[in-house]
C-alpha cells in the first residue's frame, strides 16, 4: 500500500498535510510567477513612455521631404494626406557625405524600421546609407554614416531643440505630430529627400 492508497482509504491527516503543502508549493510558484512578470512590465515601459495609443488614420505610401522648404508630405498616390514642417540636420545644405557632417540625406530611401523606445520619440527609420551613399563614402575613405530617423523630440526635452535645425541628420517633427505621422507610415514604404 502506498502513500496514494492511503489517501484513497480516507486518512485525513494525510490528506490534509499533503493539502496545505500543495497549497505553500503553489503560493511560492504563483509569488515567484507574479514577481517575475512584474519586473517584465517595469523593464519593458521606461519612465518617459507615454500614453500614446495609435489612432486610425489613412495611410501614406509615400513619403516627400523637401530640405529647402523644411517641409514632409504623406502621400497617397498624388494625393496629399499631411504636411508638417520640420527641423533638419545642424549643416542640413547639400547631400550627407559622411558620418558626423550633420547633414540630412537627399535621394530615394525607405522607411526601414520602427522604434517605439527609441531615445527621440517614436521613430521611424530611414534606410539611408543607400549602395550609391555607400560607394561615394568608400571613394571619399570616410564612413557614410547611419541612423537616420524621423522622429519626435529628445528625452529629456534638451534646449538644442530649440533651434530650427538641431539634429544630427534625422528629420524631426513635434511630439504630437510623430503620433500621427507613426500611425499613417506604414514600414516599407519609400521616402524621397529633395534638397
Amino acid at each position: 500500500m502506498n502513500e496514494y492508497d492511503r489517501l484513497d482509504e480516507g486518512c485525513p491527516d494525510l490528506q490534509i498535510q499533503d493539502d496545505d503543502a500543495v497549497a505553500a508549493k503553489l503560493w511560492t510558484r504563483r509569488s515567484a510567477l507574479a514577481l517575475t512578470a512584474g519586473f517584465f512590465a517595469l523593464g519593458t515601459t521606461p519612465g518617459s513612455a507615454s500614453g500614446y495609443v495609435q489612432r486610425i488614420e489613412p495611410r501614406a505610401n509615400h513619403i516627400v521631404v523637401s530640405k529647402t522648404n523644411r517641409s514632409m508630405a504623406l502621400m497617397s498616390g498624388e494625393r496629399t494626406l499631411k504636411r508638417y514642417r520640420v527641423s533638419l540636420g545642424f549643416a542640413p545644405e547639400g547631400h550627407k557625405a559622411r558620418s558626423g557632417d550633420g547633414r540630412t540625406p537627399e535621394g530615394r530611401y525607405y522607411i526601414d524600421r520602427r522604434n517605439p523606445r527609441s531615445e527621440f520619440y517614436l521613430s521611424l527609420g530611414v534606410s539611408y546609407p543607400n549602395p550609391e551613399d555607400l560607394a561615394r563614402a568608400r571613394a571619399m575613405g570616410v564612413r557614410a554614416g547611419g541612423d537616420i530617423f524621423i522622429h519626435g523630440g529628445p528625452r529629456p526635452v534638451s534646449a538644442r531643440r530649440a533651434r530650427q535645425d538641431w539634429t544630427a541628420g534625422c528629420i524631426a517633427v513635434s511630439d504630437a505630430e510623430m503620433e500621427e505621422i507613426w500611425s499613417m507610415v506604414p514600414t516599407g514604404i519609400p521616402i524621397t529627400i529633395l534638397a
